[in-house]
């Protein structure tokens, strides 16, 4: 099952779709126990990184709009338009809008929207990975992308063409019932000198340097088959990824993959196209992770997952956590999130979370936790 369908579900379920939008608005969700809410209202918050002006900064999906898909999608069809957005949220909580006008996307059967999935900053510079775009989403003109995003002018520009490339570099192993020929990009982090993004429907994962040079770095469909891999970090001169795991959600069931450079044999298979940025799977493990939308390490060096909705079944609201792994061994550390699809952690220590997410109204909320 493919990240934007996980979403529809969520939405579904949660009945904040479109038709509510206008009720939604005006009630706003309680903030949970236990969290201090630095912003509210906000249409569809993802990924969110801190920049180095120290204001938070957050992708949102934007509302898609009014152009059909061009090419039959299986879940389709998708409206797409340019109303993905990036926020900011300085120290004082005010909340401004750095750039807009990102492909973003939606589907009126179950109201899920993609637009602007991921932010990340290399060497000061403010980059966003596209997960709205293309002909899949009902963006014909503009691609999926990372784009480069001047934060005073708000202007941006795309520096590197994402459908091209799963086009001209196709996974090992798909699920045509599922099947986005776009890709729905979810997650970007900044590593030794390049940006890393992960693509769930096709289960790939891709660099992209500063000059706009693109590479399929590993194929996770080829040994691991269609687990929707979601989230990344950073791990040891190579990367961990983790998936959202079979649906309905059946608790442990997302494995956490290790990935490492070279092109040793690894997770089954030996890497043949190997070039000098490969990664190869060299370990899978399941420590106990379900859903998984988002993974940083914390000030305690200690790996902490957000998972969008624990439970058995389908995504329901307060079933969504935050765990850490020490030793080998999950722990919770916050409880009862509502379909949550980002955190990342502030120089202050605390970690913020985007709440409600996965729905396709205004009741986004940015939360921050002190973690003990």
């Amino acid at each position: 099952m493919k990240l934007n369908r996980w979403i529809a579900v969520a939405c579904a379920v949660l009945g904040v779709c479109a038709a509510g939008v206008g009720d939604a608005q005006a009630q706003l969700p309680p903030v949970p126990d236990g969290a201090t809410a630095v912003a509210q209202g906000i249409f569809g918050p993802r990924g969110l990184k801190f920049g180095p002006d120290g204001n938070l900064y957050v992708a949102t999906s934007g509302m898609g709009g009014t152009t059909p898909t061009c090419s039959d999608v299986p879940g389709g069809p998708y409206f797409g338009g340019l109303t993905g957005t990036i926020l900011k949220i300085d120290a004082k909580r005010n909340v401004t809008t750095v750039a807009t006008g990102f492909p973003s996307t939606y589907n009126p059967p179950t109201d899920s929207g993609f637009g602007v999935g991921d932010i990340a900053f290399l060497d000061g510079q403010l980059y966003a990975v596209i997960a709205g775009g293309g002909c899949g989403h009902g963006n014909p003109t503009k691609p999926n992308m990372v784009a480069k995003v001047d934060t005073v002018t708000g202007n941006w520009k795309m520096i590197a063409d994402l459908s091209a490339a799963v086009a001209a570099h196709p996974a090992a192993n798909i699920d045509a019932d599922d099947y986005q020929p776009d890709g729905d990009f979810y997650s970007l982090i900044a590593a030794r000198g390049r940006l890393f993004t992960v693509e769930p429907n096709h289960g790939q994962v891709w660099s992209v340097a500063p000059n706009g040079k693109v590479v399929m770095v590993t194929d996770i469909s080829k040994p691991e088959g269609h687990i929707v891999p979601t989230a990344l970090v950073d791990n040891k001169g190579g990367l961990l990824v983790s998936s959202l795991g079979l649906f309905p959600i059946t608790p442990n069931s997302s494995p956490l993959l290790t990935l490492q450079p070279g092109c040793g044999a690894g997770g089954g298979f030996k890497v043949v196209d190997c070039g000098p940025n490969t990664l190869h799977v060299a370990a899978s493990s399941s420590p106990g992770l379900t859903t998984v939308v988002a993974m940083d390490w914390g000030p305690d060096g200690l790996l902490y997952v957000l998972e969008l909705s624990a439970a058995p079944g389908f995504p329901t609201p307060g079933d969504g956590k935050v765990i850490r792994i020490r030793n080998g061994v999950v722990e919770d550390v916050i409880t009862g999130l509502s379909v949550p699809t980002g955190m990342t952690f502030g120089p202050d220590g605390a970690l913020y979370v985007s709440n409600w997410g996965a729905a396709f109204a205004p009741i986004g909320q940015i939360l921050r936790y002190t973690v003990r």
